[in-house]
């Protein structure tokens, strides 16, 4: 047999035998970092093995022979004194490990070591018969050129871990300078109003509209992108498309750097086998330090949401990308360590033991959370997604953390369940203390819940905010879904409006329709409030503009903001609302009532005027708002709807009854009604457009502009793209656009 094929039989045994102990060690371990002492250890317990033997390879002891033979550890010494690390730093890292084999050596022993090693090593050129495989009892001569190879090739195979934590440390660092930088320029936009008003010049504006504000390529942003009808998909802001570009860019750098095969490398037979492995090495590594971020960023309760000002939809974009990467990284990592074994030949061998049995379970679970959280099935069947995402990140987690437990970093996913524990204590700790109570639950025209909550005392309103709703019923709940509300310090109740769609609150619905009145009481639990009121109130204009059922948070935030700021008779307040016909105002008609006596000038557009569908609803929506009605103001408007209703009475049959559509004097009659209630309102038929609105608020101000949306996405992208055509207008006015829409499912 040649040297060289003993040598790398030896080694492949010394390896293997190392990863044995190496586990052993590191179980439960926070992270395994070598360091430079480490990776001289090895570096010469590696040159030593592959020189001479010394204890039978069989023997628990073999890794650390020298802990027990003084030619072994003489040896070493040697190789310590040709690498200049004859010293107690490095020496300590030796006694470590044989403290694991509950031996140790001190300093004195090691240099003892040496001088037997200046005395007693021979050339193994002088040993009779000398054989690297057979045990012997006198230490040989190291050749310097062989260990200083495996120092190089321990550099690179264990400096890799090292350089793994440092790099997926980087990563982390990405996402940590990026969340500075949004800090310090939002909160910069919310402090210093007056100054952010003057970056009106082309450096400013060119930023704006190229970056921060557009879409990532035509319009839609919060509107899906279509693709083969199941392949739908949301597209990211382009500012937000810039940031995961560079999450991408540094990932990959921060996977590939310093990765490198070392000529005639002692561990690898090949250069293949070489790289294979320290891709498997630094992708599951740098994974493990990422998770906790990738909890972090679906959470609720995500503090960098608070200081970067962030909302959570942009978060939640953010999460489906790291998930992304992190599974794709996960797939190289396994395919990598596989296709090592199948070259070795240990394929078999390997993958029935416990560690890989989860990892792999772990990897499938991430396999099955990539399909199941695809736009089109996450919008069609979301309750089960829900239940299979929820399982499979508990698994995909569980694995992981099993999977890694036997290798050093655990304390990765201590951090990452933390994270998660963290937002469910307190989103369970919400829950608990806002209770359950009974609630009044409406189904309304155009098919919207009006849920009527009971406000508790501690509970503090957020204009434009928004709340999970659990309705409290065997079927449901455990589901929460978001929505907006309207509600102020003084009322003492909190109203909700959800539009039917499916899942929850279809089954409401239909529980509903049953329901005389089409009204009941529900237990429900509250989770909030969530979100915060934008800078609007510090712009000269501020323009409010809601579609449909995005009208609740728009109002609450323009409502609040006139209370607040009736000082500030300057700032110009304007609401429009753009609904489908008129029957969609009922379900909102109170609130539109209420602007009567504010400074807010409201407009509403019906697209649909010629739509009459709408009779029976407003017939019924009268006497809702006249029997809630206890103020002086709404006494006397309760007499206007009572001959407004006598009115209706007349016409009962009429209207109620054998009335049609190609009756249009009656209806005709009624939308003079509704206008002539709400005489406070510029009622527009048509489909407005959003540029033209745009260039008239921006004419019409007398400074600075901010537009507010939520509603239909196609509209909110609309408006976005207008705001970002007009940002470098001629009057050098500063323009400002928010959008309250959130979509994350």
């Amino acid at each position: 047999m040649k040297f060289s094929s003993i040598k790398y039989s030896l080694l492949s045994l010394f390896l293997f035998i190392v990863g044995i102990k190496t586990v052993d060690a590191d179980r439960g371990a926070p992270y395994t970092n070598y360091g430079l002492a480490g990776r001289i250890a090895s570096s010469c317990s590696g040159a030593v093995s592959a020189t001479a033997t010394f204890c039978d390879p069989t023997s628990p002891y073999a890794y650390t022979c020298y802990c027990i033979d003084p030619n072994a550890l003489a040896m070493v010494a040697g190789c310590y004194h040709i690498l200049d690390k004859m010293s107690p730093e490095f020496v300590s890292k030796l006694s470590e490990n044989c403290e694991i084999s509950g031996l140790s050596i001190t300093f004195d022993q090691f240099e003892a070591a040496y001088d037997n090693y200046t005395s007693l090593a021979k050339d193994s050129e002088d040993i009779k018969d000398f054989n690297a495989t057979i045990p012997i009892d006198i230490p040989v001569k190291l050749n310097s050129t062989v260990v200083k190879l495996y120092v190089e090739a321990y550099d690179q195979f264990l400096g890799n871990y090292d350089n793994s934590l440092y790099y997926g440390s980087g990563v982390l660092g990405y996402w940590a300078l990026i969340s500075v930088v949004a800090i310090i320029v939002n909160w910069t936009k919310l402090l210093f109003p007056g100054l952010v008003r003057k970056f009106t010049g082309p450096v400013s504006n060119t930023w704006r509209k190229h970056v921060t504000l557009p879409a990532a390529a035509s319009k839609n942003k919060t509107n899906e992108k279509p693709f083969l009808k199941v392949f739908d998909f949301l597209v990211p802001s382009r500012l937000e498309t810039l940031i995961l570009i560079g999450f991408v860019a540094v990932t990959i750098a921060c996977c590939s750097a310093n990765i490198r095969y070392v000529e005639n490398d002692p561990l690898f037979a090949t250069r293949r086998l070489a790289i294979v492995r320290y891709v498997a090495d630094r992708t599951g590594i740098v994974v493990s330090v990422n998770m906790p971020l990738l909890i972090l960023f679906a959470g609720r309760n995500n503090f960098l949401q608070w200081l970067t000002r962030w909302d959570f939809a942009t978060f939640i974009a953010f999460h489906r990308w790291v998930a992304r990467i992190i599974f794709i990284l996960v797939v190289i990592h396994a395919f990598c360590f596989t296709t090592s074994f199948c070259i070795r030949g240990s394929y078999a061998v390997h993958m029935i033991r416990t560690y890989l049995i989860w990892g792999t379970l772990a990897t499938v679970a991430g396999g099955v959370i990539m399909v199941q959280g695809m736009l089109f099935l996450r919008r069609k069947w979301y309750e089960m997604f829900l239940i299979i995402h929820i399982i499979m990140a508990a698994l995909f987690i569980g694995g992981a953390w099993i999977h890694v437990d036997e290798l050093g970093y655990v304390w990765f996913y201590y951090a990452t369940v933390a994270v998660w524990v963290f937002d469910r204590v307190v989103r369970i700790g919400r829950l608990v203390v806002f209770g359950c109570p009974k609630s009044e639950v409406i189904l309304l025209a155009d098919e919207t819940l009006k849920v009527v909550v009971p406000k508790p005392s501690y509970w503090k309103s957020v204009p434009g905010g928004h709340a999970f709703i659990h309705f409290m019923r065997p079927s449901c709940f455990w589901q929460s879904h978001p929505f907006t509300f309207t509600s102020s310090e003084e009322e003492d109740k909190i109203v909700l409006y959800c539009k039917v769609k499916g899942g929850v609150t279809h089954g409401l619905y239909q529980y509903l329709a049953n329901h005389p009145g089409r009204t009941t009481q529900i237990r429900v639990a509250l989770e909030g409030p969530y979100g915060e009121p934008t800078a609007a109130k510090r712009y000269d204009s501020a323009v409010f503009v809601a579609g449909g059922n995005g009208i609740p948070g728009i109002y609450s935030e323009i409502h609040d903001l006139a209370v607040r700021s009736k000082s500030n008779i300057k700032q110009s307040l304007k609401l429009v609302w753009v609904v489908r016909e008129y029957r969609s105002l009922y379900w909102f008609y109170e609130e539109i009532l209420a602007l009567k006596n504010t400074k807010i000038n409201t407009t509403i557009y019906v697209t649909k005027p010629e739509s009459h569908a709408y009779v029976e609803e407003f017939n019924h929506r009268i006497p809702l708002i006249t029997n809630e009605s206890d103020s002086d103001a709404d006494i006397a408007v309760e007499k206007k709807h009572e001959k407004i209703e006598d009115s209706y009475s007349l016409k009962e049959k009429d209207i109620s009854g054998d009335s049609t559509d190609e009756d249009p004097v009656d209806k005709n009659r009624i939308i003079e009604i509704v206008k002539s209630e709400l005489s406070h309102v510029t009622f527009k038929e048509g489909r407005p457009s959003m540029e033209e609105m745009v260039l008239q608020e921006i004419d019409e101000s007398n400074g600075s502009v901010a537009f507010v949306t939520c509603g239909h996405p196609l509209m909110v992208d609309d408006l976005r793209h207008s705001v970002v055509k007009n940002l470098d207008n001629t009057e050098g006015k500063r323009v400002e656009f928010f959008e309250q829409l959130q979509v994350w499912a």
